[in-house]
């Protein structure tokens, strides 16, 4: 009886936990709606690579433009979250391009999501734009262009990355127990587990600490002090591993995962590293 309950309780933690492992690449969606209010702004859609379609917005700044930058969302959001970001950069005189992942806003359904498939839509966005752009990404949205970066190098000017983790399976742990203390520490090594079984050696190899080295365009890393999700200590050590005449850092004092962008010192970062690399 007690061997027969004892499989019983593996059994249904061992399918669980494989259901889980999909579950959470679908969810959450915590679309927002932030529209762009300046310049020109262009509304399209273009291809995604499996068929599919990404929505994006370009706006044209009101002046002379200063090249164009590809803003990258975070998990679970949309092209309206950075548009906050993208507004400060217009305000700099850049062109800002904008778009929504696939399985996210109002762009085309996939059946899983992970830091690779963010890297193809920026990838598909780099097509379409078919000039050397910046590139910035928060969370997720920062893995997938250190990916989309270690593979397009050429069209990367410079990299601005806000709120990334600097291991793949570090960083979903500390996810995990952000959001549930019993999911992170029962739930969540199982799900690494299965995802190592699904993507094979793949975890490591897009580790965005183990891409940095191989990167030699200017990066930013920026990041919140407080955040929780991903701990500031994420961002040192990422820094370190980035080639140390071309890496800049912001720490945003007293915030969290989300808010750098909204501390008095990050426009004055942001110039500073544009300043240092303008001839990047």
């Amino acid at each position: 009886m007690f061997l027969s309950t004892l499989f019983g309780i593996i059994a249904f933690y061992l399918l669980s936990t494989l259901i889980l492992s999909f579950v959470v690449q679908r969810i959450p969606r915590n679309p927002i709606t932030d529209k762009p209010d300046w310049g020109k702004v262009i509304d399209t859609r273009i291809p995604a690579i499996d068929g599919g379609s990404l929505e994006v917005w370009r706006v044209e700044p009101d002046g002379e433009s200063q090249g164009v930058i590809v803003f990258a969302h975070g998990w679970g959001r949309n092209r309206d979250r950075m548009v906050f970001r993208a507004r400060l950069f217009a305000g700099l005189g850049f062109t800002t391009v904008i778009h929504s992942a696939r399985d996210h806003g109002g762009s085309s359904k996939t059946f899983l999501v992970n830091a690779v498939k963010f890297a193809e839509d920026i990838e598909a966005v780099l097509k379409w734009i078919g000039e050397p752009v910046d590139l910035y990404g928060h969370s997720a949205g920062a893995a997938g262009a250190i990916i989309a970066a270690h593979r397009n190098p050429e069209k990367i000017r410079r990299l601005f990355l806000e709120a990334s983790y600097a291991d793949t399976k570090e960083g979903l742990l500390s996810l995990y127990k952000w959001a549930n203390r019993f999911f992170g520490t029962v739930i969540g090594p199982m799900i690494i587990f299965w995802w190592n079984l699904f993507y094979p050696g793949a975890m490591d190899q897009y580790s965005p600490a183990n891409l940095a080295p191989d990167l030699t365009m200017p990066v930013i890393i920026i990041h919140g002090e407080k955040d929780q999700r991903f701990p500031v200590a994420f961002a040192h050590t990422l820094k370190h591993r980035f080639p140390a005449n071309k890496v800049d850092m912001y720490i945003a004092p007293g915030v969290d995962h989300s808010d750098a962008s909204h501390t008095p010192g990050y426009l004055n970062a942001i110039r500073s590293f544009l300043n240092r690399f303008g001839e990047e």
